[in-house]
């Protein structure tokens, strides 16, 4: 009877922990569904040892769900390639996924909660996204994706006067440049004639790519056709 007893504490508490993970991810997901639309000015430094990419002034639009393009303010469009969700409404794989508690810990002197979501869409690229989140403002505030095809990377998000719609000042993209080329999934098409050179072997293979918004308009409406 014990054993059962035990049995039964276990179980229960196994179901409450991944009610509450659900519940949680449901709540992000929520705030971030606010965001119908937005055109957003920003601009993008890139920092890889091999290659010099000038910092650039960029216009970024978003529409709901997945509708996301960058473009740099001399009318070149900068696309990120591959599974990377530069939107953080990506991170959610769409509609069906499990959430996963996995614990706390403590990012920038704030203790987070940590998710771990896998995509039920065999479908997707996406093998599991690690979550860290700020329960109380329900924020996210750093994120590692695992990709089948494109490998993984990680994103820090810093928030301020747009926190409330869950859109970040400034995002950090960390990610292993292995083999001498950015991963797909991280990759952007930048301007022809980009100086590139081969590493030394001792170099850093951690790559980043830091976009800082200055404002965002958002939920203002947005045509399909600027996504074309």
């Amino acid at each position: 009877m014990k054993r059962l007893l035990l049995v039964i504490v276990v179980l229960s508490s196994i179901v409450a922990k991944a009610q509450d993970a659900n519940a949680l991810a449901q709540k992000v997901k929520a705030k971030l569904a606010k965001v119908k639309d937005y055109e957003a000015k920003a601009n993008m430094v890139t920092e890889v040892s091999f290659m010099k990419v000038p910092p650039s002034d960029i216009l970024v639009y978003y529409k709901n769900p997945d509708k996301f393009k960058i473009k740099k303010q001399d009318g070149i469009a900068v696309t990120p390639k591959g599974g990377m969700s530069v939107n953080l409404s990506g991170l959610f794989a769409g509609d069906r996924f499990a959430a996963v508690a996995a614990g706390t810990t403590t990012f920038n002197g704030t203790t987070v909660t940590i998710l771990k979501l896998i995509p039920l869409d065999e479908k997707t690229d996406v093998v599991a996204s690690t979550l860290y989140i700020n329960e109380k403002e329900l924020l996210i505030v750093k994120a590692i994706t695992t990709t089948k095809d494109n490998g993984s990377y990680e994103m820090e998000f810093s928030y301020g006067k747009y926190s409330d719609w869950g859109l970040p000042d400034k995002v950090v993209f960390i990610f292993d440049t292995k083999d001498y080329k950015l991963p797909k999934g991280i990759a952007f098409d930048y301007d022809p004639g980009i100086k590139k050179t081969k590493p030394a072997p001792s170099e850093n293979t951690k790559g980043r790519v830091t976009i800082t918004y200055t404002t965002y308009s958002i939920n203002k409406g947005i045509k399909d056709a600027v996504f074309n």
